[in-house]
């Protein structure tokens, strides 16, 4: 029986709840529809009533009617937002962003506007986004009123610095409210605080501000801007240098696991390999062929393609570079300038085998999302491709050392590069320890490929 009774409470609810998003949706679409008939004080009151529902929809519509883009259909007086398309009009719904197809131009009548209506639709505005208890949205419209530089917005931007609380925000605000103090004519005093409000936030942004308000500043204010340049500049140039070292440090990364394949073949066999390099770009190649592999056969797993790159480079030119020691090397042990020779024409014919193949254009190497974007610290912005590459590096580097020092073929590879009499005295397959060394040389050469193909194209 109390289950029956709960039923019936539940269906008679889901009746009476279920019309009330249709209506608020019709009550609203009544405001914004009260926007086109009258004078300009019948579209004042209807603003102030679309304003007081708080709705994040309003704003892009009082936007629409202050640009010039919002009408009313004549056949219903329906309010729509209306675009050009050739010699008719696409319309759309400022309710919900619906498609009304295109119309002539005889079938729209466009809602006016004056500059006192304007200006109370920047306040409007203003107070919908400034004052919003959303923070991107607050952060947004600090941002706009930053690039706008907007005289009319400073009452109101000094408003929302009083009840701002969140640090991001309230600096953007200041800066803000100081470019539009330095555009407006004012006391000198206000001015000489708003450079140093500018000074404050010692960015590139803030330095841009300040070269851009230099030419029109009055002439006792010219040398407070000047310095305040100045003194960003010489910061700036601190974190630029140290920008430049992180992303050199990245780069060479790449090239340190070259050069560990390298002298890695050089310690244990005496040859310089000048096809080396060709084993980056066989590794580069490899990963953009896993991901079209990955992309074709299981496209969910591209944010995953670097797990399947970075093993499948290095086995592929491993195997390349035990194919290039069984094949050429190991007949000309002894004789360096044939191997070098040697070596350097077999790296014209994989440049051209991979020009044959590929095709002579880059081919981009998608980057997982991880590996995607920027962050700051303090002034200075570092790619997390980069910052990964680093850590792949050591990661790699740290391996090899495990190699070397704590398996049978390290043993055998430090003994061999010590003294290759006596170790093959000492029964260690020297041949097999070479080849395994140019293979593993030419692998991680092949993994150094992996990390470059994150910086570039391939």
């Amino acid at each position: 029986m109390a289950t029956r009774i709960l039923s019936l409470i539940a269906l008679l609810l889901a009746m009476v709840v279920a019309p009330l998003p249709a209506l608020a949706q019709d009550d609203f679409a009544a405001q914004v529809n009260a926007l086109g008939p009258g004078s300009f004080a019948d579209r004042t009151k209807a603003m102030a009533a679309l304003v007081a529902t708080g709705d994040e929809r309003v704003p892009p519509i009082l936007l629409a009617l202050s640009d010039g883009t919002l009408y009313m259909r004549k056949s219903d007086d329906k309010v729509v937002i209306a675009a050009k398309a050739g010699s008719d009009f696409a319309l759309t719904d400022p309710v919900d962003g619906a498609d009304l197809g295109t119309v002539p131009s005889s079938d729209i009548e466009k809602i006016k506007s004056n500059n006192g209506l304007r200006g109370k639709i920047r306040t409007a505005i203003g107070q919908m986004t400034l004052l919003s208890p959303d923070r991107p949205t607050r952060l947004s419209a600090a941002q706009s009123i930053l690039k706008n530089a907007d005289p009319a917005m400073l009452e109101l931007l000094d408003q929302a610095l009083a009840a701002e609380s969140d640090p991001g925000i309230k600096s953007t605000m200041e800066l803000a409210r100081a470019v539009i103090v330095l555009k407006t004519e004012g006391a000198l005093e206000d001015k000489r605080a708003a450079v140093q409000t500018v000074v404050s936030h010692n960015d590139r942004a803030a330095q841009n501000v300040l070269i851009n308000s230099l030419a029109e500043a009055p002439d006792e204010l010219k040398p407070t801007i000047q310095s305040g340049i100045n003194s960003i500049g010489s910061t700036l140039a601190v974190w630029d240098v140290g920008r430049n070292l992180l992303y050199g440090i990245s780069l060479s990364s790449v090239l340190l696991l070259a050069a560990i394949g390298l002298a890695i073949t050089f310690g244990v066999m005496g040859v310089i390999n000048m096809a080396h390099g060709e084993m980056v770009m066989l590794g580069a190649y490899t990963t953009y062929v896993t991901q079209l592999v990955i992309q074709a056969v299981a496209p969910g797993l591209m944010e995953y393609s670097l797990a399947f790159a970075v093993p499948a480079a290095f086995l592929f030119t491993a195997l390349v570079g035990v194919g290039i020691e069984r094949g050429i090397i190991r007949w000309l042990y002894g004789r360096p300038l044939e191997t070098l020779l040697a070596t350097w024409g077999l790296s014209l014919v994989l440049q051209q085998l991979v020009r044959s193949i590929f095709g002579p254009t880059n081919k981009l190497v998608q980057p997982p999302s991880w590996m995607s974007g920027t962050f700051d610290l303090w002034n200075l912005s570092f790619t997390w491709n980069r910052l990964w590459i680093i850590v792949f590096a050591i990661a790699v580097f740290i391996a090899l050392q495990i190699i070397l020092n704590r398996t049978p073929l390290g043993l055998q590879m430090r003994a061999v590069t010590q003294n290759r009499r006596m170790a093959s005295a000492m029964g260690i397959r020297t041949p097999f320890v070479d080849a395994m060394t140019f293979g593993l040389g030419s692998g991680i050469a092949g993994m150094a490929g992996v990390a470059l193909s994150q910086i570039d194209n391939v």
